[in-house]
Order: C-alpha cells, then structure tokens, then sequence
C-alpha cells in the first residue's frame, strides 16, 4: 500500500439526490440511546402511574396472577434475577394485551442462614466480637432485628435495580417472607392443614450444618470433586438357612463406605438376571477366598472376580429375580459394637442397574432420599 496521501474525491456541482428520495417522516431517532432513554421512559410510566392505570383499564376482566417465587434479599441483583424477572415480565405484559388483568406482585425471601452468616460476618467476626448467645431470649431478638434490618436493605436495593430493567410490578404493594402479617398469614394456613388432618410428622434424611446445627436447602450445598476409595462388601446370607444359597453371600459394591454402618437394606432389580457363583481358584490371602459362594448380577460377575484377582470361578445356578426379595443378609458389620445384630432384606429398585458394580446397591436410608424412599416403600420401621 502507497504511503502517499490519498486525495479525496472533487466535488461536483449537481443537484443533492438525497432530498429528491420520498422517506417516511419519524420522530424517532436514528439511534435508540437507550442508556439515556431508558431513564425517561420509566420516569414517565412512573408520572403517569402506568401500574395502576393498567389495573383500572383491566377492571372486570379475567384475573391472570404469576406468583413470584422471590429472590433472596441479600445483595445486588445478577444475571440470573434479570434473566428470571425479565422472563416473568414478558408473561404478565403479554397476558395483559391479550385480554387479563395481569396483575403482578414481587416478593422477597427474608429467612435463612444466608442473611444470619452475613450478619455474624460483618456485625461480629469482622470485628473481633463473639457470636450472640442464642440460649438468651434477649440477644435472640437483637440478632433477629439485626437481621431484619439487612434484609430490609437489600430488599430495597434490589427493588429500583428491578424497576431499572423496566420490570411492571405493584412495587409499593410487594410482599416479603419477614412481613409480620406475612408471617401470621403463613401461621393461619399451617392451621388449616392442621384442622382437616392433612398435616403429618414425618422422617426424611436432609443436609444437615454440623457448624450451624440446622437443615441446609440443596441451594446451600456446594458438591466437589473427591477421589475415594470405593469397596467390594460381602453380606452373609441368613435366610434361607438352607439349600444352595445357605453359605452364600450377596455383594455389593459402593463408592462411599463411609455410609456402611447406615447399611439397612440391600437393593436390586426384577429386570436384571442373577446368579450363583462359586469361587473354584484365588490367591491364599484374597478377599474372595476358594470355595466362596457369590451371588452377583450375570452381567457383571466376570469383571467382579478380575477386580477381585480369582483366577477361577463357575456358575452354579440362576437366581430368578422374582426370589430375590426373600432373601435376607446379616450385616458385615454384625459382631461389633454398635448393635448390628439386625437382618439385612433384599428390595426391589428402579434405580438398580448392571452397568457397573455388582447388580446390588447397598441402601442406607439415613444417608439419601432415594434410599429413603425404598425402605419407606416397603412398610419398613426406620428406628
């Protein structure tokens, strides 16, 4: 490319065909500007009060009510509260030109250990201060207002960071979690499960803070990767006492032993065939010794002895599926201290499979819903 300066076109005398053209006349402008646009735009649906003039225009129509599942009043709004709002915001806004009264409410979630950690953080820890004593109804109720106060806040920050996205709410109508009429409103309806005998008390495993002594929401749990080693187990058939299964033993394989002393139940499933499987030659000191009577999933077994270093195996017999459920285990761990002197049953899961493992599932009930809900299922006594 030349480094010479380029000369610039010379100018002609003729007539400018630009004013010749027959355009549409706009007072929009060429350039939307919304970062200064915006501001008055919502300036001016404020000055009209468009919120409530939307509810006058829809009077006596058909009622289209979103329920907001609120936001959580502990900090600044991320991408995740605008994609969540905006989407919500398009609903109502459509609902209301296509004929309702699309009347929309926001709320905020008030309660929780998110607030309560921000508060020990900043009020305490920060400052060299020890955490209230919670056993003292006085210092229960100052740490509840300190409390309050910050989710106060945050619930207002995140209220003109909401109308900012252009979001049409009842904004001074909003409702939040810590409200007292709320909180009376949500005692009176608990009352009403009360009187017609649908409220229970019942048993579920749930996260559990060590720290904070409390439940945690799966939103509070953080999972992370971890390299653990996992177990081959040997559950000693008890029943029947007799016939070919008598000195057998079910095996299972798990990725977290340390669940093992939760042990209730071993889990298999109808669609998977089973077999008996005998140990015919292994090393002097094998886990699985010569002579062991096995009972694996047929599809798995010979990946199970090569895990298991036995150099010779032969199937005895199939275990129709159907039979499973009779057999009973003792615990591996029977003989300690501890009291496991229970019997172990075999129950049917769906969640059972042969891709991996042995065909068997050792369930814990104490240690995982799914768990918790198989044993439940079968009429069991969670003592």
């Amino acid at each position: 490319m030349s480094d010479k300066p380029q000369k610039s076109a010379p100018k002609t005398d003729g007539p400018d065909y630009s004013k010749t053209l027959f355009l549409p006349q706009t007072a929009f402008p060429m350039r939307a500007g919304l970062p200064q646009r915006e501001p008055e735009i919502l300036k001016r649906w404020n000055e009209i009060g468009l919120y409530q003039r939307l509810r006058e225009d829809a009077r006596g129509r058909a009622r289209f009510v979103l329920h907001d599942g609120p936001p959580y009043a502990n900090g600044n709004i991320h991408i995740g509260h605008a994609l969540n709002k905006i989407l919500k915001d398009v609903v109502t806004k459509s609902q209301q030109m296509l004929g309702h009264d699309s009347n929309y409410v926001p709320g905020w979630d008030c309660h929780g250990l998110p607030i309560e950690w921000k508060i020990e953080e900043e009020n305490y820890r920060s400052r060299g201060k020890a955490k209230p004593n919670f056993k003292d109804p006085a210092a229960m109720v100052a740490f509840r207002k300190e409390c309050r106060a910050y989710a106060d806040k945050w619930l207002n920050v995140q209220r003109e960071e909401f109308k900012r996205l252009g979001i049409i709410g009842d904004w001074d109508g909003r409702y939040a979690t810590m409200d007292y009429f709320a909180e009376a409103q949500i005692a009176r309806e608990l009352m009403k499960f009360a009187a017609n005998g649908t409220l229970y008390r019942g048993s579920k495993p749930v996260m559990w803070s060590v720290v904070e002594k409390t439940a945690l929401a799966e939103a509070e749990v953080e999972y992370e990767d971890h390299t653990s080693d996992t177990v081959w187990v040997k559950f000693p058939v008890t029943s029947p006492a007799h016939g070919a299964l008598a000195q057998a033993s079910v095996v299972i394989w798990t990725t977290t032993p340390w669940t093992l002393p939760g042990n209730r139940a071993i889990s298999f499933s109808s669609k998977i065939a089973y077999g008996l499987y005998k140990v015919t030659d292994a090393p002097a000191d094998n886990w699985a010794r010569t002579g062991d009577l096995l009972i694996l999933a047929d599809r798995l077994a010979e990946d199970v002895f090569k895990q298991a270093r036995v150099t010779a195996y032969e199937k005895v017999r199939d275990i129709p599926a159907d039979t499973m459920d009779a057999i009973e285990c003792a615990h591996p761990l029977k003989g300690f201290e501890g009291g496991y002197e229970f019997t172990v049953p075999l129950l049917d899961g769906d969640h059972v499979t042969d891709d991996t493992g042995t065909g068997f599932v050792h369930t814990a009930p104490g240690h995982g819903r799914e768990d918790f809900d198989i044993w439940t299922a079968s009429a069991r006594d969670l003592a």
